[in-house]
């Protein structure tokens, strides 16, 4: 198989034929039909670009002979299919596809690839096309296709030259998407490629360490951080942002000492950035925070201005700067500033919640209840409850007072409205102006800057007006704390500075980008700048949108709830500041829509002014936010992954040599057509001769790949299942239980009991009375007897939320989510036995206490319903699962796993008719015994077992587990739901929102595992499991002998090689030891293996 279809020179030569009849058969028109003729010269060249040369190419500097050859191409190829009146060789839109791909055309690139999608029944065979398909819906955000395409390519051809390139680009959207263990994963692959690579070493390093941070990990970030200063022959840039990351991070996070070290330490690394990059705006705003933070005002203010100068005025900045002034007692610099930052950025939800207790503290409660509003209609406001509680707070105040007293009262500070539609400076409109032609989503009043102090004025003058920059991202001001006013009462409103603009989890929207679209000559290195807030340890790393994302403007403040305010707190005389006062978008915000590329062919999208428009192609950013994100955030610029031309590496415009991706390439020399090649492994005979083996085996393992597909080459890459149709009608959508109740041993051995159990009809059966009736001793698997055996062995712990079986709520208690939090750590058994005991001794001492208030207060009962009901939003109690215990070693576990021979053959751990007996090793957890140690709460999220196997499981007791069942035919569902809440199936932690499933006609199997029962996970059920009480479990899979297991195993297999995913059991060895060693009876298994 071809990776390119039909090899480029091939149709160039077809189409210069058909050209030349075409020129023939008209002798009026010889002369024009000779502009569009290609020589041989030219199609030699032509032949060997396509999309892999994307990023490889100086098309921009000493390439215009290249870049002229295109275009012609172009125009040639256009020509043709014009006159071909729809009769035309698919190849030649591919190709088309590929030139407009190269001069960084991307809507014309996008529409020839999808008239090549829609007429070409194998094109998931061409790995060039699937690349520059992939590039193109990265360049224009969608990073749910780019990843798709991105992963086909991966997947037919691993070994395909451009795998780094892919790699990189998979580390940055997963990173956006907050699925961090996939992004890890491949910036490791992309770091091991020796291959040529658009980001150096040194870059993607950065990235990994990154990472780290972006989880939290911040000793892990500051060990690479450090590791990656020591790399000799360090460009500056990267050098410089490095230096800025630690600096940041020691400001924030307590790595070192008390606050006078860590604050020296961070003063230090800043300092030592700006020496690298005296022109880092964002290194001058940290340091300015930094010297806030101990009092040094002047040299914080010196800093805030040096900020402005070299990076134009952020929200940030300007809100520090607010800040500033009002602990000096300056509340009209204050203002100023304040109105400056939620100018520039409408949702800074900080800067309003600043501004309203400056209003506060100023004694005008009116304005002070209007910025609140503005703040709690931020999506990036963390405590709306506090907001929303001062509000009320606040309006009581006001419906005390007499209302002659509000209107005599005496205005220390202009009024919301006032202020801001107070005239610009002069000195700010020369600028202004040039600004305004090149953003849009501002009201032309909108930079309104008072006269301050004589002192201050010219910092003023300087920015207050500039808008956000497409690689600016807002982040929350931490060391600034400002509390309420002496009539405030005991609250306080947080001042944080929330991030005022971070990438939504679907890195689709909430950025704020510039008009510009024609690329820049150099690429800016990785992180422009990287920042995380706050003093807590809980905040993420946050990196501002991929180079080629879908562009828009938004005015998120506008999006808040209606707290009920009276009509006539919202009036205005400035429209634009009237639409955020009601929480209304103005049309003159300019909130361009972007048409979401949603599909492998969608709709041709064209840039217009409001929707789809480029970054420059020097400005590529990753958004990051985790789940939790409020808190923290940092940005990041990386290198241009857009442009077609590299050559020199720059780092915000100075060159920088790389050795490995600084290569120039000669395109007339350059042909990649056997570069990509794949030989159909298995499209030889049953029986092949050792010749055809020979040459099937031939090219394999190039960059030390191969690909071990085991489905036949006619198969496309595998996708997810669509949901049954028709939708099951809602009366069937909690259906009951398949249930066996055990009265002997008989009963247990009896064969109909196997084929009911492995019918695929019946996605789970619950086996009751087993243990009963065959005699288990369950005793031997309690927690007593364990500690006795083996009290020091290993166990796996994950720290987790208790919470209502059928609901799963965000850690703060204010909505339903999917992901599913879990924190790992280990310990012993002796040690988790005496937690599991605690536990419950403390469950009884709560339960006592219970008893006793219910008694005092059983006249109230309405009272203690709604305290049921808040306690199931939190706060919510952490608890411990010991889990993955591994009961493998006979000479340890030797009375355990003896007392499991008792069981069916069908469901024992070995037995020849299991599949995984055949694996010829040892995989633990599958084919050995798992413990499981659990309190009350205790979560094993929602998945399907390894490669779709059965699985065996036994409830030890004494307590019992709650069980949730979906069918294996709504994966596919499950799976669009996690890509929906940014989680990957196969590797997050999950806990499915029932109410979510039902609307999307999924059936449900809940019931309850009491002691002694067994339940049989069919092959590919998807489930998750809740304790009720204190238990323990064990486990164990197996792989009956039918067809449909082995179909949906080697199915499992082929998804996840197609996700990147390490399959646990070797499919391609098993069935070769199937074949060996098994004499299979049923004909489907047999061909299936064959």
């Amino acid at each position: 198989m071809n990776s390119c279809g039909v090899s480029l020179t091939t149709a160039v030569l077809a189409f210069g034929d058909e050209a030349k009849k075409m020129a023939a058969g008209k002798a009026s028109g010889d002369s024009q039909e000779e502009s569009f003729t290609l020589t041989l010269e030219e199609r030699q060249a032509l032949g060997g670009m396509d999309s892999r040369l994307f990023g490889f190419v100086r098309l921009h500097e000493d390439g215009a002979r290249s870049k002229t050859l295109l275009g012609k191409a172009i125009r040639c190829y256009e020509s043709l299919i014009l006159k071909a009146e729809g009769k035309v060789d698919s190849n030649l839109f591919c190709q088309l596809g590929h030139f407009n791909l190269l001069l960084e055309d991307y809507s014309k690139a996008l529409s020839a690839y999808q008239r090549y999608y829609s007429l070409q029944d194998d094109y998931w065979k061409n790995a060039a096309f699937l690349y520059g398909l992939g590039l193109v819906y990265f360049y224009y955000n969608a990073f749910h296709w780019a990843i798709k395409a991105f992963q086909d390519v991966l997947y037919i051809d691993p070994s395909f030259c451009r795998a780094k390139e892919i790699h990189l680009r998979l580390g940055l959207m997963f990173k956006v998407n907050t699925d961090y263990r996939s992004s890890l994963k491949h910036f490791q692959l992309a770091l091991i490629d020796c291959n040529p690579c658009t980001l150096s070493s040194a870059e993607i390093q950065f990235h990994i360490a990154h990472l780290h941070e972006t989880q939290r990990k911040y000793h892990s970030a500051k060990e690479a951080y450090e590791q990656l200063l020591q790399t000799e022959n360090l460009p500056a840039q990267v050098k410089a942002t490095v230096l800025q990351q630690l600096g940041w991070m020691h400001h924030n996070m307590d790595l070192v000492g008390d606050k006078a070290t860590k604050e020296s330490y961070a003063i230090q690394y800043l300092q030592k950035s700006l020496e690298a990059d005296p022109n880092s705006g964002q290194s001058w705003y940290f340091l300015g925070r930094c010297y806030s933070s101990i009092g040094k005002v002047q040299d914080a203010f010196i800093s805030y201005r040096q900020s402005i100068d070299k990076s134009e005025a952020s929200a940030d900045t300007w809100c520090s700067i607010g800040v500033l002034y009002q602990q000096q007692n300056q509340p009209m610099d204050a203002l100023q500033a304040y109105i400056c930052a939620v100018q520039l950025d409408h949702g800074h939800a900080a800067a309003w919640m600043d501004l309203g207790t400056l209003y506060e503290s100023c004694n005008q409660p009116q304005d002070a209840i209007k910025c609140y509003l503005n703040a709690t209609r931020s999506k990036h406001c963390s405590n709306t409850s506090t907001l929303a509680a001062r509000i009320k707070f606040l309006q009581a105040q006001l419906c005390n007072l007499p209302q002659s007293s509000l209107q005599n009262k005496t205005k220390l500070l202009p009024s919301i409205e006032e202020a801001w539609s107070l005239p610009i400076p002069a000195e700010l409109t020369s600028r202004q102006g040039a600004m305004n032609t090149a953003q849009q989503g501002l009201h032309k009043s909108q930079s309104s800057c008072l006269s301050g102090t004589t002192e201050e004025q010219l910092l003023f003058s300087t920015g207050c007006a500039q808008y956000h920059q497409a690689t600016s991202t807002g982040f929350k001001k931490q060391n600034e704390h400002l509390t309420l006013c002496s009539n405030s009462g005991p609250q306080k409103v947080a001042d944080s500075h929330l991030p005022s603009h971070i990438a939504t989890s679907n890195g689709q929207q909430g950025i704020i980008f510039t008009k510009e679209s024609k690329p820049s000559k150099h690429r800016s290195l990785v992180p422009e700048t990287s920042r995380h807030t706050g003093d807590t340890s809980n905040g993420s790393a946050d990196v501002n949108g991929l180079s080629n994302h879908v562009h828009h403007t938004i005015a998120d403040v506008v999006s808040g709830p209606n707290h009920g305010v009276s009509p006539n707190l919202l009036i205005s005389d400035n429209p634009q500041l009237s639409a955020l006062l009601i929480g209304k978008a103005s049309d003159s915000m300019g909130t361009g829509t972007c048409d979401k590329v949603n599909n492998i062919r969608p709709t041709v999208h064209t840039k217009t002014d409001n929707s789809v428009v480029s970054l420059p192609s020097s400005a590529i950013s990753t958004a990051t936010s985790s789940p939790k994100s409020t808190e923290q955030t940092s940005t990041n610029s990386v290198t241009s992954l857009n442009s077609s031309h590299s050559g020199l590496h720059t780092v915000n415009g100075e060159g920088l040599e790389n050795s490995q991706s600084s290569t120039k390439i000669d395109l007339p020399l350059v042909s990649h057509r056997s570069a990509c090649q794949i030989i159909p492994s298995m499209s030889v005979s049953i029986c092949p001769s050792s010749a055809e083996v020979l040459k099937a085996c031939r090219n394999l393992g190039k960059n030390g790949l191969f690909n071990s597909c085991i489905s036949l080459d006619k198969c496309p890459p595998p996708r997810p299942p669509t949901s049954p149709y028709p939708p099951l009608p809602k009366d069937k959508l909690n259906p009951p239980t398949p249930s066996i109740y055990l009265e002997n041993k008989r009963d247990a051995f009896f064969p109909p009991l196997h084929q009911f159990c492995t019918n695929p009809k019946n996605p789970v059966t619950v086996i009751r009375g087993l243990a009963g009736a065959l005699k288990l001793d369950l005793g031997l698997f309690s927690t007593k007897t364990l500690v006795e055996a083996n009290n020091e062995h290993m166990v796996e712990v994950r720290t987790q939320l208790l919470q209502p079986s059928d609901e799963n709520w965000d850690p703060t208690g204010t909505k339903k989510i999917w992901r599913c939090e879990s924190n790992r750590s280990h310990t012993t058994i002796a040690k988790y036995a005496q937690y599991q005991a605690s536990s419950f001794q403390e469950s009884l001492r709560e339960e006592n206490e219970k008893r006793t208030q219910h008694k005092d207060h059983s006249d109230n009962e309405s009272t203690t319903s709604e305290n049921s009901g808040r306690r199931k939003k939190g706060p919510f109690k952490t608890i411990k699962f010991g889990t993955n215990i591994d009961l493998s070693d006979n000479k340890k576990w030797k009375l355990q796993l003896h007392e499991l021979t008792k069981l069916p053959a069908f469901v024992r751990v070995v037995s020849a008719g299991n599949l995984l007996s055949h694996v010829g090793h040892t995989i633990l957890g599958m084919n050995t015994v798992q413990l499981y140690m659990k309190v009350p709460g205790s979560r094993t999220p929602g998945h399907q077992e390894n490669n779709n196997f059965c699985s065996v499981n036994i409830n030890i007791g004494p307590g019992d587990c709650e069980w949730f069942v979906v069918p294996e035919d709504y994966w596919g569902v499950l799976n669009d739901f996690c890509e929906k809440n940014n989680l990957n199936f196969l590797m997050s932690s999950w806990w499915p929102n029932l109410e979510d499933l039902y609307e999307a006609n999924v059936p449900v199997y809940r019931f309850i595992q009491r002691p002694g029962d067994l339940v049989w996970i069919n092959a590919g059920t998807v489930h998750w499991v809740q304790a009720v009480g204190w238990c323990n479990n064990i486990a164990w899979n197996v792989g009956p002998l039918t067809a449909c297991q082995y179909k949906l195993a080697v199915e499992r297999y082929e998804w996840n090689k197609f996700q990147s995913v390490k399959s646990l059991v070797p499919m391609v060895h098993l069935s070769w030891n199937m074949a060996r060693n098994i004499k299979v009876s049923d004909p489907k298994l047999f061909e299936m293996i064959k």
